[in-house]
């Protein structure tokens, strides 16, 4: 196939491939809807449980990926729709040819309001026509922009962390390299944006332009632009494309507005309040956590009715937890923090990563014991010692857990607490971490309630 665009041959392929573009449409939105289907609630949960396990890098990511699929999602579906009426529309013409005004007996008046309004079927056909395509089109354009924006964000991020802030690095590097191209990066970023949203707005005047075409020039590859300008500059100088874009944006907040739409059955409780003496949040009971999206609440215990002599404790973890045991011992802070984003082949892997003359199992006792010395438990007034241990008691949900004897309580209602200890400045305080209510009746005990064995 010639791919010569200005032979005759090539201009008629197009010309073929244009009529017939309908098809194709129709063919991809199906597969990509399907796709996009069935990729929304793994994206979602993966990036519900990045954000629980302080994942950053990785909750961004995923954010700016179900942006796209939604957005994605929202205008196929509506494209499909509007293909079908598309296709309505066409059957309807054979069948019934152009809308005869007169057959309808309406009044002079309603009639020359109609007419004025709907010249024509065969217009009203090749409008749809237009939008349909322009829709199709500009989809697959918004998704380049989400990523385009992520791409920004992400060179933010990795100036920030891994210049400006990057203690390994020389002062002057951090200061007089890193903080310059943060602010170039930032500056670029809100101009893109003005011109952006002004529809060139910056490219017009020519004084203006020679100030704003270097950051034009570099964004180009930073946000990948290169790839998809002529598809946004095809579609800003066709009206249909600018007028369905006023159409969209509206839509876009509107969707965004209903979508946080929640309803309240109450003014004194909600179902995301913490547990406490008069309320029990199902995210603090592990037998509760039946959906893969479901993380503990702070802390959690096995089940709401204990019928076992011990209740089972689980405390999540993340990388907040492992910042406050460094801030509570120092000493168990590394040399190279190993937390983040990193490479499984370790080219050179030599040498002891941890302060002092200690081996890393040594290393991994005192890091428990200074997790034991932060967390302390107490059931209603009676204070238990922590024997917490780091294990994963389901697929990516990683935390401490202990299981504590409750020979001596008698049966009823407790309140379950986790005293937790933090480190401000130089100073250590204990503070309520979390509140559990739940109810002890033994096996032995046949006027027990039901509910399940701890």
């Amino acid at each position: 196939m010639s791919t010569d665009y200005k032979s005759p041959a090539f201009k008629k392929l197009l010309d073929s491939l244009q009529q017939q573009s309908w098809e194709l449409e129709l063919l991809i939105s199906g597969f990509a809807i399907f796709g996009l289907l069935t990729a929304y609630d793994p994206i979602r949960i993966n990036m519900i449980q990045a954000e629980h396990a302080d994942m950053t890098y990785r909750f961004f990511c995923l954010l700016f990926l179900l942006v796209a699929c939604m957005i994605l999602l929202f205008n196929l579906l509506l494209h499909v729709t509007l293909r079908g009426l598309w296709i309505g529309a066409l059957g309807l013409r054979y069948v019934s040819g152009d809308i005869e005004f007169e057959e309808l007996r309406y009044s002079e008046r309603f009639i020359r309001y109609l007419k004025k309004r709907i010249p024509s079927f065969d217009k009203y056909i090749a409008n749809m026509e237009n939008y349909c395509s322009i829709l199709f089109a500009v989809s697959f354009l918004l998704i380049f922009y989400v990523l385009s924006f992520s791409l920004i964000i992400i060179c933010i991020a990795l100036v920030g962390n891994f210049v400006i802030e990057n203690d390994e690095l020389p002062n002057w590097v951090q200061k007089g390299v890193g903080i310059p191209l943060m602010l170039f990066l930032v500056l670029g970023m809100i101009l893109t944006f003005i011109d952006f949203i002004g529809v060139g707005i910056l490219k017009r005047n020519k004084y203006v332009a020679a100030v704003y075409f270097p950051f034009y020039w570099v964004f180009g590859f930073l946000t990948l632009s290169f790839l998809y300008r002529p598809l946004l500059y095809n579609f800003l100088d066709n009206r249909f494309g600018k007028r369905l874009l006023l159409m969209l944006t509206p839509a876009y907040f509107l969707i965004t507005f209903l979508t946080s739409l929640s309803h309240y059955n109450s003014n004194y409780f909600d179902s995301d309040d913490n547990s406490s003496s008069l309320f029990a949040n199902r995210k603090n009971y592990l037998d509760q956590l039946t959906e893969k999206e479901d993380y503990p609440k702070n802390g959690a215990i096995g089940t709401k009715v204990v019928r076992a002599p011990f209740v089972h404790v689980f405390i999540p973890f993340s990388q907040d937890t492992e910042e406050s045991v460094f801030k509570y011992n120092d000493s168990l802070r590394p040399k190279n923090d190993l937390r983040g984003l990193r490479s499984g082949i370790q080219i050179n892997n030599s040498g002891n990563n941890y302060t002092g003359k200690y081996s890393k199992s040594e290393m991994t006792k005192a890091y428990m014991q200074s997790v034991n010395e932060i967390y302390s438990f107490k059931i209603d007034s009676t204070s238990y010692d922590s024997e917490l241990i780091f294990s994963e008691i389901r697929k990516n949900l990683l935390g401490f857990e202990t299981y504590l004897p409750l020979d001596s309580l008698p049966p009823g209602k407790h309140d379950f607490l986790i005293i937790r200890k933090r480190t401000i400045k130089d100073s250590v305080t204990a503070s309520l971490h979390a509140k559990i209510p739940f109810w002890y009746y033994p096996q032995s005990n046949s006027s027990s309630p039901d509910g399940m064995a701890n």
